[in-house]
């Protein structure tokens, strides 16, 4: 693969930080709070693509699949760190969403820069945890070059797989490759080819969107509370007890027996209060809908 780094934006020089070495530490810090502010923009364009892979990941773990990423460097590190936020938020096992990166465990650390240049390796990965034409891939590269990721997209494609490609520059190797490609064009960074900053903001804005729609569209939200929570801990015990409160309006005392006794399940709880059944009988409505509280009590009136 020719690496002209020159042709991708990323790459080039930013014409608004051309100083940034000689200017004060507040005009420095200005310079690239301004070239912050572009992002959210950049990945607003983008928001019919992002639905659409949104729609696709839904669909995918309602049959059964997970949602990989795969990445090198930056891009590999914000995938596992979106990938392992999902169990304590939405109380999904914890291989549902995974993150591959380029290099290994060892790569989240210390940068192995090298193990980004070999499209088997992805392939390797890939086949390691088993993925399957069920499961959806999002290839992340803010370049949209990367070879590891090209490789770990081709294999998904030959298995049927849906693929997302998540990349900074436009009609990129990877936007071709991937059946959905989502590409916020952030333009240059303050410092040029840096793109753990603006690229690397725009990727986790992005990667919020999907797993957090996904999320959504799966019943793991009721109105915006997350009521698949899990208390593992005391921040989340609380946590659990805050959202019944704020789901339900009853006092803090009917909460937690009502917790106690479902075992802190958060989304029955919810059931039952607003409800009135029974364990069991809130169970069963639960299970029928999915797991979705909006769509149980909206079925429950009918």
């Amino acid at each position: 693969m020719s690496l002209d780094l020159g042709s991708l934006i990323t790459e080039t020089r930013n014409r608004n930080t051309l100083d940034i070495d000689k200017v004060s530490t507040i005009d420095m810090l200005k310079m690239i709070n301004e070239e912050d502010k572009k992002v959210a923009f950049a990945v607003e364009k983008e928001i019919e693509n992002i639905a659409i892979a949104v729609d696709y990941i839904s669909n995918a773990l309602q049959c059964g699949g997970r949602l990989i990423y795969c990445g090198a460097g930056t891009s590999g590190r914000l995938g596992i760190i979106d990938a392992s936020e999902c169990p304590p938020t939405y109380g999904v096992k914890e291989d549902l969403v995974q993150g591959l990166i380029a290099g290994g465990y060892g790569a989240i650390f210390k940068s192995k820069e090298g193990a980004e240049d070999s499209k088997e390796l992805c392939v390797e990965d890939l086949k390691n945890i088993g993925f399957s034409e069920r499961d959806i891939l999002v290839g992340i590269a803010a370049s949209g070059r990367t070879p590891y990721v090209i490789g770990g997209l081709e294999y998904a494609n030959s298995l049927g797989a849906i693929t997302v490609g998540l990349t900074c520059n436009p009609d990129s190797s990877i936007s071709q490759v991937a059946k959905v490609s989502i590409a916020p064009v952030v333009g240059p960074e303050a410092i040029t080819g840096s793109t753990r900053m603006k690229a690397g903001t725009a990727q986790k804005m992005v990667l919020n969107m999907l797993s957090t729609g996904a999320m959504v569209k799966n019943g793991k939200v009721y109105s915006n509370l997350m009521v698949d929570v899990k208390s593992t801990n005391e921040k989340l015990t609380e946590r659990a007890q805050r959202i019944l409160i704020e789901a339900t309006g009853v006092a803090r005392e009917e909460v937690i027996a009502m917790l106690e006794h479902t075992g802190y399940d958060v989304k029955l709880s919810i059931l039952m209060i607003m409800s009135g059944l029974q364990k069991k009988d809130a169970e069963c409505v639960l299970e029928s809908n999915k797991g979705y509280i909006a769509k149980a009590l909206k079925n429950l009136e009918v």
